[in-house]
């Protein structure tokens, strides 16, 4: 048995070792330049002071916070509808239907981006129709704007939160939804009352999920709006490319802000998630 556990182990060690190459170091290393003056030197706050100081930084927080609970609600409210109808179709449907999910979810980054310009751009096929017909919503439509870019977040998201919540779907018992029909209670009634309180801990774990996917979103925005929109992901990255000066200090400190607004959501569903799942007990 213990040479089993020892196999088991060695098996391990790769990922163990790519792991802590990959991930471990470079974390530690980023967390070690944000409190270092890109100059060299001793310990310094100065990186963090520029971030919450600067008009540019504190812009792209904001922004990134503001796209990331826009893509990951709508995203979380069409994928809760999508599971759902996966769970009530079954059969051949629902492979098919999961099928074009794991096909679309891996459809982003620069592809996407080309594809929604190709659609939606100033030129794009859907706006010249919706000036051939008259559609001023379509026609005025501008994809290079925060809400154009909340679009294209929200399609990368459907698929991913999709896949996530459609496992989740099994917790609803079939004999639950009898017995609430029994008692009559309509189809609305029972998901308010019993089948969204069990789903919400899922629920509000993968928005969480999309929450931080969003947050970390890069190639694709950049690909879109280059440098014409502050977000998180761009500001860390024109701190190491790009720039005459390579800033480690502020992007590390941008890196670690961003760290550290992913924890805050991920402590507040799980807080919020406890107490759902206390109140279904009871």
């Amino acid at each position: 048995m213990k040479k089993k556990r020892y196999l088991y182990l060695l098996a391990l060690l790769p990922f163990l070792v790519v792991t802590f190459m990959y991930e471990i170091i470079p974390l530690i290393t980023i967390i070690i330049n944000s409190f270092r003056p890109d100059d060299g030197g001793g310990f310094t706050l100065e990186n963090y002071h520029t971030v919450f100081s600067k008009l540019l930084y504190r812009m792209a927080i904001t922004n990134s916070i503001k796209i990331s609970l826009i893509s990951a609600g709508i995203g979380i409210v069409i994928a809760f509808l999508g599971a759902r109808a996966s769970k009530a179709v079954g059969g051949k449907l629902r492979s098919v239907f999961m099928t074009v999910l794991n096909m679309v979810s891996n459809f982003a980054g620069i592809p996407l981006a080309f594809a929604y310009m190709i659609l939606l751009g100033n030129a794009g096929v859907m706006i010249q129709l919706g000036r051939a017909m008259g559609w001023d919503a379509l026609a005025n439509f501008n994809l290079y704007t925060s809400s154009g870019l909340s679009l294209v977040y929200v399609y990368f998201q459907i698929p991913l939160s999709t896949l996530l919540l459609i496992p989740a779907f099994d917790a609803i018992r079939k004999e639950w939804q009898e017995a609430s029909m029994l008692l009559g209670a309509g189809s609305g009634t029972f998901w308010w009352k019993v089948g969204i309180p069990v789903l919400m801990p899922s629920i509000l774990d993968t928005f969480s999920v999309l929450f931080a996917n969003a947050l970390a979103a890069y190639a694709t925005v950049y690909a879109i709006m280059m440098n014409s929109i502050s977000l998180l992901p761009i500001q860390i990255a024109g701190c190491f490319v790009g720039e005459v000066k390579i800033r480690r200090g502020l992007g590390g400190a941008l890196s670690v802000t961003m760290m550290l607004i992913m924890v805050a959501m991920i402590i507040i569903t799980n807080v919020i998630s406890k107490q759902f799942q206390k109140g279904v007990r009871k």
